[in-house]
């Protein structure tokens, strides 16, 4: 499922939960409703209320955690391509064609998580990856240099080291592309809400201006479902990581 079909799915949850506990209102005798019982079902959903937030906080701040530190790593891994690109230009020109890799590959990575034409990633399904990634070939160039100076080797030796670098950073963000969130906790989420709202709706009265608050609130926690999973996935929907650290790598790489 989707952010938007979690999101939509919880809307009409806690919104049909909500017009239920007020149908059921009507039909329960009196003896149901009366203070005792009112104070007993606020008491029970008071607790289901405080347990529903304390999650709804673990989930936020897990997604919240997972895409801060893949925008992290997407800022690093640009910034090491650089420096490798300086690093091998500084090395003299033999390193000439794995500056073009290096600049072909960031491009065509790009190209596949962020496309131009608007569409959907398709750079995230990482078990299409190549046997050997663009990165390990860089890699390989780089090992097969043969340096005639101290200058030289330390320049091949750092470029290693960044080379290396770079590639664990890749496998960290491809580990962050499933999530950080679980569906479990999501749906635990969803049916407490469910219930609170249809607490709700047992000791309120059926007239519009109730039926409009259930509303509002109904779309408020729908939409907090929403941005939750759209911060787990980085990479797609809205709220996702900014390309510009890569476009800015791009633009500069061979220069």
């Amino acid at each position: 499922m989707t952010a938007f079909s979690f999101g939509l799915a919880t809307f009409f949850c806690t919104l049909g939960c909500a017009l239920l506990g007020i149908f059921i209102r009507s039909k329960l005798p009196d003896t149901h409703l009366n203070k005792e019982s009112q104070d007993v079902i606020r008491l029970g959903m008071g607790l289901v209320a405080t347990m529903t937030a304390l999650l709804l906080g673990l989930v936020t701040a897990a997604a919240k955690g997972s895409f801060d530190t893949t925008d992290a790593a997407v800022r690093n891994a640009s910034a090491g391509m650089l420096t490798l690109d300086r690093l091998l230009a500084r090395y003299g020109p033999e390193t000439k064609p794995t500056r073009e890799l290096l600049r072909k590959t960031v491009a065509d990575r790009y190209e596949e998580i962020w496309p131009t034409s608007g569409g959907t990633p398709k750079g995230l399904d990482f078990k299409e990856a190549p046997v050997v990634p663009a990165a390990e070939m860089i890699e390989n160039q780089i090992l097969a240099l043969d340096p005639e100076t101290d200058s030289q080797k330390w320049f091949k030796s750092e470029a290693l080291k960044i080379t290396e670098e770079v590639l664990r950073t890749r496998w960290r963000i491809v580990g962050s592309t499933g999530g950080s969130v679980s569906r479990t906790f999501l749906f635990m989420v969803i049916f407490w809400l469910s219930m609170t709202f249809a607490s709700f709706g047992l000791g309120a009265p059926r007239n519009a201006t109730v039926a409009a608050v259930f509303l509002i609130a109904a779309f408020s926690v729908a939409a907090a479902v929403f941005l939750i999973l759209e911060l787990d996935g980085p990479f797609e929907g809205i709220i996702k990581i900014s390309p510009a650290p890569i476009q800015y790598t791009i633009k500069n790489l061979g220069h």
